[in-house]
């Protein structure tokens, strides 16, 4: 299956320009029916809103749609989705609810706008890749707990679960092309002193 990018939950960011609000909001949808559920939710909870410009992408039969939502052409919907392909994300939608402050934008200017929303809103996100991956459980003593935690921060490895009994077990999880490098490393680390147990290859999110 191939490797995809898109993010967790949903979240949210507010950008204002020239007294005009705009609340970029951006969810992790896998079908139409759930992109048009959040779009749906967004208009309700902004009833007052000037516009709900939207854009989403899904894996599903590759769809990809997006709306300026009566602002001028090509001036909002279009630089959304562009927000989107530029981050190589898919199972995303974007919602982009304008509160009008009276002074008018031009095309440039709302361009920039929704730009900007979209962007930081999918900052306040968490993005993950969906890929081949394995989970590895790491047994080590206390003393050694410490340098494992910081290699491993400073390798970019993704922590599942730390559980500290009679030693410390610590679950992170891996590409699986990268699992033999990350165990050899692990094994040098500690000088052998690692009870590493390496779980099956499968296709699941990991944080990027």
């Amino acid at each position: 299956m191939e490797s995809y990018k898109t993010i967790q939950g949903t979240a949210q960011a507010e950008y204002e320009e020239k007294k005009s609000r705009f609340i970029g909001q951006v969810a992790h949808v896998e079908t139409e029916e759930e992109a048009l559920a959040f779009l749906n939710g967004v208009r309700a909870a902004n009833p007052m809103a000037r516009h709900n410009v939207y854009a989403y992408v899904l894996r599903e039969e590759n769809r990809v749609r997006y709306s300026d939502d009566g602002e001028p052409a090509r001036t909002s919907g279009l630089p959304t989705l562009s927000v989107i392909e530029h981050a190589e994300l898919k199972d995303v939608i974007c919602v982009t609810t304008r509160y009008f402050g009276g002074t008018l934008l031009g095309t440039g200017g709302l361009v920039r706008a929704y730009t900007k929303a979209a962007q930081d809103a999918f900052a306040a996100a968490q993005t993950v890749t969906f890929a081949q991956c394995r989970d590895i459980l790491v047994s080590i003593d206390y003393p050694l707990y410490d340098q494992l935690s910081h290699w491993l921060s400073a390798q970019g490895i993704q922590v599942l679960d730390s559980t500290f009994a009679t030693d410390v077990t610590v679950e992170v999880r891996v590409l699986a092309t990268e699992a033999e490098a990350v165990i050899a490393a692990i094994t040098e680390l500690t000088h052998g002193n690692a009870e590493l147990l390496v779980g099956e290859e499968a296709f699941q999110p990991l944080v990027s």
